[in-house]
């Protein structure tokens, strides 16, 4: 294989700093990723392992995945949200069964890279802390707002706080889903779909605008969220048409509808994103993060903790990926008033 010399590699991360577009604002075009989401995916699948045989898939994974995300979609800010310390409390106190099964002994990791669970937890842990550190020296904002799940801090920046910008949420997460309009798309990183109000459509067959509502119904397994028993999609259509019309439906069109007010309602207040209800304090915090000015890249913190985790094989690279990567948020970055 022959090598690029390290002048060529200068020459083209040059290049890379002249895009056409330097008067483009840092929140005109925002690439908001759902991080946990983002992470357990990666850490789950990615077999990747550093210079000593240690697993690192969840990093190599997660730099990649979000380095594709960002080429692909081109955005003028990238904000990555965790879950903050604590998790969705309200939740939790008003649906005590609220994402039990992640809290039980769970396996992630399905590449048998761990002999033990205490083992995997201990690598995840630890990847998870370490990726923080990777995510400080790139140009990008990353937020987790304590007693906050992502999806509601997603939610509110995407529909309360940003909103004149273009808005891209990255997750697979079909919570997201009912979040799509004009301005909103939902980026699938697995499906490597934009869903817009068209795709949506297409592809689940219900219109954004009403998407909630057919989760709602439906349910959602993963967070231990029932739906109501023996109403599918099919039924749901059938008997409540007018999900299918461009009049945004309410859980009282629902009950009124024959279906359980109770079951409606709680399902309702668990799964709604369009007016999320977290604190007045928190809801500033967020305002305050998402308007500070975009720090740039520190490339060579970067390369320093890719030398000490010796993942030099995963990024053989690297200066071209950083360049490539993240060249037009750096420069947006430089250019801040």
């Amino acid at each position: 294989m022959v090598q690029m010399p390290k002048n060529k590699y200068i020459s083209l991360f040059n290049e890379l700093q002249k895009p056409d577009d330097l008067e483009t604002k840092p929140n005109d075009r925002v690439l908001v990723i759902d991080g946990l989401n983002t992470f357990i995916r990666c850490f789950a699948v990615n077999p990747s392992t550093n210079d000593d045989g240690i697993h690192i898939g969840g990093i190599v994974g997660f730099l990649k995945s979000i380095g594709y995300a960002i080429k692909t979609q081109n955005p003028t800010r990238c904000v990555i949200v965790f879950d903050g310390k604590g998790g969705s409390q309200r939740r939790r106190k008003i649906f005590p069964d609220y994402k039990e099964k992640r809290r039980v002994n769970t396996r992630f990791n399905r590449t048998n890279d761990f002999s033990s669970f205490a083992d995997e937890q201990q690598s995840l842990k630890m990847q998870i802390t370490r990726l923080l550190g990777y995510l400080n020296t790139l140009p990008l904002t990353t937020l987790m707002i304590e007693n906050v799940e992502a999806d509601d801090v997603m939610a509110y920046i995407a529909k309360q706080v940003l909103t004149d910008s273009k808005m891209i949420l990255m997750s697979t997460d079909k919570d997201f889903i009912q979040l799509v309009d004009d301005r909103i798309s939902v980026w699938s990183p697995t499906k490597k779909k934009m869903y817009n109000p068209e795709m949506v459509f297409e592809d689940f067959g219900i219109p954004a605008h009403n998407f909630v509502m057919y989760r709602v119904v439906d349910g959602d397994k993963s967070d231990c969220i029932p739906g109501v028993k023996g109403w599918g999609k099919k039924t749901l259509i059938k008997k409540v048409p007018m999900i299918l019309e461009d009049k945004t439906m309410t859980p009282q069109d629902l009950i009124d509808n024959g279906l359980d007010e109770d079951i409606i309602n709680l399902n309702y207040d668990l799964m709604q994103l369009d007016d999320v209800d977290i604190s007045g304090n928190a809801k500033l915090k967020i305002q305050n993060i998402v308007n500070e000015k975009i720090d740039q890249l520190v490339k060579i913190d970067f390369q320093k903790m890719v030398i000490e985790d010796k993942l030099n094989s995963a990024f053989p690279n690297l200066d071209v990926w950083l360049a490539e990567t993240f060249n037009r948020i750096n420069v947006i970055a430089g250019n801040q008033e």
